[in-house]
């Protein structure tokens, strides 16, 4: 028996919500360890985009180093350009945690677990499932067609998960993208969202309802993103984790099938990753929109042109550094994980 054929004859005996509670683990797993990647790489986005970071320090000189002003000081010559800008990840993950405090490069993991967990909870098993009936219908129907099933399911089933989740990703976007205001404690996702929607004056009615579409601002981008992206991973991934597996034979151990779907899972999201930056840069931009009339009206393409037209082909890959450094491990460890779990429950209900 091939591994392509015995991971399908042990994935038909595991439940959906065996598969959904394997995901989950793996997408908790994920979103902890990777989070401050994804904060360095939406803050160099939305820099891009405009927004302002303003830093509690002074310049004295082009080269010194930002020394504090207290308040009984009189204001040195103002700080030069460059010492207010993000100069690349590393920069990023230092300046907040200097100014922002440490906790602070895991500012949006609250709404990236509320987003993980459903979102991969349902994106894994439906690509198993699809992936599954797809190769058994193709495998006897059309054979050439059968290389391209990863593709197709997990497109498929990236669509499902994004459309139904879309909220809490405005949500954990805008949390990362904009430096929280005061002492007190930034708002959580509940907040960020009821704060996107914040009714204007004299609203009423139908106008009042209206603004909940704002809630889905962006989906078209996220989809151009996700769509690709995960067509571009799967097929990718799946051919190096069968030869991978296929070189163990059918006495695979939880340490291979782990070593093989998380090399496989980082080759695969670093190519997919990098491949589709400027998508994610046109997304990060639709979502931290704060002018609700031109985020609706915004499309994903006149994003990217007016992206071209802003920073040409480096503006299109702002951030592909932290992107790519992010989905590497992050689809490694979701997918091995993923297997791991499945794995050790298959056994569990082959033990008597």
């Amino acid at each position: 028996m091939s591994p392509s054929s015995s991971s399908s004859s042990s994935d038909a005996e595991l439940s959906i919500g065996e598969r959904a509670f394997s995901a989950a683990g793996a997408a908790v797993i994920s979103a902890i360890i990777v989070n401050p990647l994804d904060v360095a790489k939406t803050r160099l986005q939305a820099q891009a985009a405009g927004v302002p970071y303003p830093y509690h320090h002074i310049c004295l000189q082009p080269n010194a180093v930002c020394q504090s002003l207290s308040a009984s000081e009189a204001a040195p010559p103002p700080c030069h350009y460059g010492c207010h800008r993000y100069k690349g990840t590393l920069d990023v993950l230092l300046k907040v945690a200097r100014q922002e405090g440490f906790t602070r490069l895991w500012r949006g993991t609250n709404a990236s677990l509320a987003l993980a967990v459903p979102t991969v909870g349902i994106y894994m098993p439906c690509y198993d499932v699809l992936r599954n009936v797809m190769e058994e219908f193709t495998t006897q129907n059309a054979p050439s067609l059968t290389p391209y099933v990863p593709l197709v399911a997990g497109s498929v089933a990236r669509s499902l998960a994004c459309v139904l989740c879309y909220p809490v990703e405005l949500a954990r976007t805008r949390m990362q993208a904009f430096r929280a205001t005061g002492s007190g404690k930034p708002p959580g996702v509940c907040k960020t969202l009821i704060g996107a929607i914040k009714p204007i004056k004299g609203t009423e009615g139908l106008e009042s309802l209206h603004r909940y579409r704002y809630w889905w601002t962006g989906l078209g981008a996220q989809l151009s993103r996700d769509v690709p992206y995960s067509g571009i991973c799967w097929l990718i991934l799946e051919p190096i984790r069968k030869k991978l597996l296929g070189v163990v034979g059918d006495e695979a151990s939880a340490a291979t099938i782990l070593g093989a779907n998380f090399t496989a899972g980082f080759v695969a999201g670093t190519i997919a990753a990098a491949a589709t930056c400027p998508l994610d840069v046109a997304k990060t931009r639709r979502q931290i929109e704060k002018d609700r009339e031109r985020a609706i009206k915004m499309t994903t393409r006149t994003t990217l042109i007016e992206i071209w037209r802003d920073g040409g082909l480096r503006g299109l890959f702002t951030g592909v550094g932290p992107r790519v450094g992010r989905a590497g491990p992050s689809v490694g460890i979701v997918v091995s994980f993923y297997e791991v779990v499945k794995h050790a429950l298959h056994h569990r209900h082959q033990t008597p």
